[in-house]
């Protein structure tokens, strides 16, 4: 199905075709801001030992935050090269400003501009963007199809009636460096929504949740790619200044709950599902010139997160080609 994007979309460069071969494919793609960029960089080479958009090898892509956006567009049938060429336009217009109501209608006009109207009815894969419902504090994960519902088939919506572009800022909505969402919803109630990173910021759980309850598949059946943003130095307090005097709670503790939650999901499935087959790409960097935040916009440093992320990919390389090349296990 064509989407209903509204932008230039440059010509396709990967003519390859997956082959399928019964097993179901995972891709969990971490929240973190801007560090999406490291993100990019593993994808970039995923999807060149692939030689197909990713959407062919994934059964199911679930995105937090910064990974909903690329989790979307890629189930959108978009290529890493033009996801990149999109992040390194929006995203330092989106975190350069310090006011949260700044920030927030530069994240709109990133939603817009990226995803126009599409809907979760245009995704050419399985899909889960995970935002958390503030007021009752439980996750809400926005869906394209009604075989990955838990329940209450019968009056599934995909995305529970939202645009994918809405849908993804209500996911990246970091409260309070940016304002919650409240959005309608097909059934006319009202939701305040906030960053999917205070319930999953590493979205691997859920994902293999839909796979094996909702969809039935065995844990032999799956192989599971999940990619974090890295762990970085911290930069010095004297750059955070400005923000900590912005908001009672401070960039630092933002961060350090996020990636707790992130360690804490990433134990609980390697204890949980420690039999399926999954890499996880997300390395440590000690070095002084690494130290960044979520709230990146340096060009420079984001460029160097993506050749991170590109030499990650490295180590896991056999790996990798096993658990996603069919014709090579």
């Amino acid at each position: 199905m064509e989407t209903s994007l509204q932008i230039p979309v440059p010509k396709r460069m990967l003519t390859g075709e997956y082959q399928k071969d019964g097993l179901y494919r995972i891709l969990s793609l971490d929240g973190g801001g801007a560090k999406g960029f490291y993100t990019l960089g593993a994808l970039k080479e995923i999807e060149g030992m692939l030689k197909c958009p990713l959407y062919q090898c994934f059964d199911l892509i679930f995105g937090t935050s910064t990974g909903s956006i690329i989790a979307a567009l890629l189930a959108l049938g978009f290529e890493v090269d033009e996801i990149h060429t999109l992040y390194r336009k929006h995203v330092p217009a989106v975190m350069r400003p310090w006011l949260a109501s700044a920030k927030s209608d530069a994240l709109r006009t990133l939603a817009k501009d990226v995803f126009g109207d599409a809907t979760f009815s245009d995704v050419k894969t399985g899909i889960g963007i995970v935002a958390t419902k503030w007021a009752i504090e439980r996750p809400m994960i926005f869906k394209g199809s009604a075989e990955q519902a838990h329940g209450r088939k019968g009056t599934f919506v995909p995305g529970f009636g939202a645009t994918i572009g809405t849908a993804v800022q209500a996911s990246c909505s970091a409260y309070p460096y940016f304002k919650r969402q409240t959005l309608k919803l097909s059934s006319g109630e009202y939701v305040e929504l906030a960053d999917g990173g205070f319930c999953a910021n590493n979205p691997t759980l859920y994902a293999i949740a839909d796979a094996v309850a909702a969809l039935n598949k065995t844990y032999a059946d799956l192989r599971v790619v999940s990619v974090g943003v890295g762990v970085y130095p911290e930069k010095s307090p004297a750059l955070h200044m400005r923000a900590i005097k912005k908001c009672s709670v401070t960039l630092h503790l933002l961060q350090k709950v996020l990636e707790v939650n992130t360690q804490s999901m990433e134990q609980l499935r390697a204890v949980l599902f420690k039999t399926i087959k999954t890499v996880r790409i997300s390395d440590t960097f000690s070095q002084p010139e690494m130290a960044t935040d979520f709230m990146e916009y340096d060009l420079t440093k984001l460029d160097l997160l993506w050749q991170r992320g590109r030499e990650s990919f490295a180590e896991r390389e056999p790996l990798l080609r096993e658990y996603l090349c069919p014709a090579e296990e």
